[in-house]
């Protein structure tokens, strides 16, 4: 184990086991560089593939994208992340996300095109779930990707009124709210046919939201009105500069911290793309290589930008030009099967 100061900030790597991946890794952030050291890791639970970190930074949540369906919390006050109890079955097939919200882990089930709200304890520790499953209807008119519901991410909004959960299946949004521990719909927003959404993006001064779309492949730009949980689509942007020359599937979006740049990754042409945020759109600025194969997530922390790449096994970061946002490869981390990088 490498001897590194504890007093330096965290992050949490997930991958997938049944490809060879190591479970869940601590390493430890260097501020002037961004690189990360690897201190632990665990593999208690199959399939991390997705993280989120409790606002007091003691408590680590993870998916298990199993067709069982479950998430596990997990103790970080040290270096090697403890389980919090058992985990707890969602309801639903093959999660591959999750976020707090109202004192629930809040998970999205892309097999079964579900939602589900698991209580939080006091302590953290997490509540089995009793009926919190909300279970999307719907298809879109990909033969292959879109027979039927899948729900790929799920989040709270910016003003922390709604639940907000995007689904690839059904080319929509849905915005909910959470009673009692029930999830229901407050409003369906519809996407172009066919796009596919995978994750959603805020602008931080709360107004805006970012879509990025997996079988585009695109950003569709929205209009969010927090008070009435309306979000109006406004214009959708390729994220390469021309025609892909094989695969591409958008993946992870990020919003810069100051709200100027948006970045999206993307599998198969294995691009990270910068965009320069104007009043009611974005404008491509250009495109850098993710430094590996198959992006499946992106994260900014600390001036640094962070791409998990699924299929060459690492994650590698980047330096921001802070007047272009343009990424400058600077290191890389071997983590095999990687997925997603949360920071703490």
């Amino acid at each position: 184990m490498a001897d590194v100061d504890r007093r330096q900030r965290r992050a949490y790597i997930g991958s997938f086991t049944a490809a060879g991946g190591p479970g869940i890794l601590t390493a430890a952030v260097a501020p002037d560089s961004g690189a990360l050291t690897v201190l632990s890791g665990t593999d208690r639970v199959p399939d991390p593939s997705y993280l989120a970190l409790a606002p007091d930074g003691d408590t680590l949540y993870a998916v298990s994208e199993t067709a069982e369906g479950a998430v596990a919390a997990y103790r970080v006050a040290g270096d090697k992340p403890e389980p919090a109890g058992r985990p707890v079955p969602v309801g639903g097939d093959g999660p591959t996300h999750l976020s707090l919200y109202d004192g629930h882990v809040l998970t999205a089930n892309y097999g079964s095109g579900s939602v589900t709200a698991v209580p939080v304890r006091p302590d953290g520790a997490l509540a089995r779930a009793a009926s919190g499953v909300l279970q999307h209807t719907g298809s879109g008119p990909h033969a292959q990707r879109q027979q039927g519901p899948h729900a790929h991410q799920v989040r709270p909004d910016p003003s922390g009124r709604w639940a907000v959960s995007v689904d690839l299946g059904t080319d929509s949004v849905r915005v909910c709210t959470l009673t009692d521990g029930a999830l229901a719909v407050h409003r369906e927003i519809a996407l172009r046919p066919g796009s596919g959404p995978r994750h959603l993006a805020f602008h931080p001064d709360g107004t805006r939201a970012y879509v990025v779309n997996e079988l585009a492949p695109t950003v569709t730009v929205c209009r969010w009105d927090a008070a009435d949980g309306v979000l109006q689509p406004l214009t959708e942007v390729p994220v390469l500069a021309g025609a892909p020359s094989g695969d591409a599937f958008p993946s992870g979006i990020v919003v810069s911290p100051d709200g100027r740049f948006v970045w999206t990754a993307t599998r198969g042409e294995d691009v990270l793309s910068v965009f320069v945020v104007e009043p009611d759109g974005l404008r491509l600025f250009g495109t850098v290589p993710c430094g590996g194969h198959w992006p499946r997530e992106i994260a900014e922390s600390g001036g640094f930008l962070y791409a998990a790449n699924e299929r060459s096994g690492d994650v590698t970061w980047f330096a921001l030009d802070a007047e272009t946002g343009v990424p400058r490869r600077t290191g890389s981390l071997a983590v095999p099967a990687a997925s997603c990088v949360v920071f703490g």
